[in-house]
């Protein structure tokens, strides 16, 4: 019997600069196919039919008022934030801690102030959809996906290698 890892700790480093007490929440992007429904002659079902991958969009949660955001705001670099949040997983069974690394690339689409109240704490959402995925576990790539460049790599597999190099020979 195993016990689940959890965050303990993490930081983020948006545009290379860390907030370090100031990161409050990292929601990750859902990872989809997009697909469709198909039933052809012969079938006694429908099926998915991969149409490659659905869109992105992560959200940071941040305390309080960080200005350096709200500057990067209108962009018009489709990939002009780049995140990275690091975390510190550990189950509580003595095992040794796991670095997770998370790797992103967009633009604030959406930024939400809050609630400001005098002596209440603050915190203001930043809503990024995403050009570029990349999740590193104790500093082995997992999945890699840019949407630009047609790379989609889970476990060191290419899977939409083949049909770039047929479309770009």
């Amino acid at each position: 019997m195993g016990l689940p890892r959890t965050l303990k700790n993490c930081n983020a480093f948006i545009d290379g600069v860390g907030h370090l007490g100031e990161i409050g929440e990292f929601e990750e992007p859902k990872l989809a196919l997009e697909t469709e429904d198909w039933r052809g002659g012969g079938m006694i079902g429908k099926i998915k039919i991969d149409k490659g991958l659905d869109g992105m969009e992560a959200t940071l949660t941040m305390g309080g008022h960080v200005v350096q955001l709200f500057r990067k705001f209108g962009t018009t670099d489709a990939g002009g934030v780049r995140v990275r949040l690091v975390g510190a997983y550990q189950a509580d069974d003595g095992s040794a801690a796991q670095a997770v690394e998370i790797y992103i690339g967009g633009r604030f689409s959406q930024i939400d102030p809050g609630k400001s109240k005098p002596g209440d704490m603050t915190e203001q959402k930043y809503t990024v959809p995403l050009i570029y995925y990349r999740r590193v576990v104790d500093g082995a790539d997992e999945i890699e996906i840019d949407m630009l460049s047609g790379l989609f790599i889970v476990d060191g597999v290419d899977r939409y290698a083949e049909i770039m190099s047929i479309i770009t020979s």
